[in-house]
């Protein structure tokens, strides 16, 4: 009984040292990259210009495939797999520019520009979430795509997506807490007497 009280003593003053809100889990996701938000990304990706920008002035603005993290090369396999996803879009309903680049194949080159920074974050109440009976988590950051279709070392095509400011709140709420996991638990015994 010792043993208990000591524990929850020290759960306690861990509780107070620490405060409840550092307690909570958090994710943090980052991708390595030069830039540090989406609109700093997208004024860079803006600059570039289809049929003048070349590979070499794509690696001086930091869109270097072979040295800049998180942008990768692409074949035109999967340039299709973008632009052909089914057998409904043909070629005919492409942009001339990416038709070029499909055509041409390997003497084409495409990359795919891939950046994000996530960060989860739960709050509420500490036992509440400990226990199971409340979760709530607040997800903020922003996701950049891009995509540089180049023929002969020279721009033909680029495209811009992605969410500039992500914002979401989330919230799980098990009335029975850790009980309510028993109910997939009793389901699955085999023989059950119900």
């Amino acid at each position: 009984m010792k043993m208990l009280y000591r524990s929850i003593s020290f759960l306690a003053l861990v509780v107070f040292a620490t405060g409840c809100k550092s307690l909570f889990p958090t994710d943090d996701k980052r991708t390595e990259a030069a830039w540090t938000n989406f609109a700093s990304a997208q004024a860079d990706f803006e600059q570039i210009v289809p049929h003048q920008t070349s590979l070499d002035e794509l690696r001086c603005m930091g869109f270097d495939p072979d040295a800049t993290p998180n942008i990768r090369w692409l074949t035109y396999l999967d340039v299709m797999q973008r632009f052909l996803p089914n057998p409904s879009i043909t070629k005919d309903d492409l942009d001339p520019n990416v038709r070029e680049v499909i055509e041409c194949k390997a003497a084409c080159q495409a990359f795919e520009i891939d950046l994000e920074i996530i960060n989860n974050h739960r709050y509420g109440s500490l036992p509440l979430d400990v226990f199971g009976f409340k979760k709530k988590t607040q997800t903020q950051g922003w996701r950049f795509r891009g995509l540089i279709l180049l023929k002969d070392d020279v721009v033909t095509y680029k495209l811009l997506s992605g969410e500039p400011n992500i914002k979401k709140f989330e919230k799980k709420v098990k009335p029975l807490g850790p009980l309510q996991e028993l109910d997939g638990l009793i389901s699955k015994v085999p023989g059950k007497m119900f």
